[in-house]
């Protein structure tokens, strides 16, 4: 898979065909915005990313109530990243209005979510399973857990050796884009 964030069209770089394009809703300021987007790369699947108990900016929030007619009327949407899944628990409300067409893609932010990966990669109702590791919140929530953070790399082998053997695919992030132009600030202000 070769995903892509929106972030990158705002600088004019050409998108390839085959790429997937990441929308991450911590960074869409209302639902307009997100449905010009949408129409602008209504050529690409989407992988749509849903900020859930997010602490640090930006961090917009939509309720899956909002989110759900958008999806059904957006067939190129494939795939829903749901942040901070613990447990398999936490997946059941997107798993019930869903629509089977998109996978749901749990994102695994901490040491508890590692625990729990066997359960949460049961709860999937798709055969291709995969999952999304943000290796920076992983790092800080050991931190505040109080969890040294020679761990840190502990965790990462036990998650990568559990995907391996058990053929769940594991998304991790492989650099950034800076930029000197950036001028929005809604995205961190409330």
């Amino acid at each position: 898979m070769y995903i892509v964030s929106q972030n990158l069209s705002n600088y004019g770089i050409p998108l390839p065909n085959d790429c997937i394009f990441r929308i991450n809703l911590a960074w869409i300021n209302d639902l307009n915005e997100l449905k010009l987007l949408l129409k602008k790369h209504q050529s690409h699947e989407i992988f749509l990313d849903l900020p859930i108990n997010r602490t640090k900016p930006p961090s917009n929030n939509y309720s899956l109530d909002d989110l759900v007619p958008i999806i059904k009327s957006n067939s190129n949407i494939k795939y829903f990243a749901i942040s901070n899944v613990n447990s398999a628990d936490y997946l059941e409300p997107f798993v019930k209005v869903l629509p089977t067409t998109v996978t749901i893609i749990p994102k695994i932010e901490n040491a508890q979510g590692i625990s729990n990966i066997a359960e949460i990669i049961n709860k999937l109702p798709t055969s291709k399973k995969i999952i999304m590791l943000d290796h920076d919140d992983l790092y800080s929530s050991l931190i505040k857990q109080n969890e040294s953070p020679l761990k840190f790399k502990d965790y990462i082998n036990n998650l990568i050796n559990f995907c391996t053997t058990n053929n769940v695919t594991l998304l991790r992030t492989i650099g950034v884009v800076f930029s000197d132009d950036e001028k929005r600030v809604t995205q961190y202000i409330k």
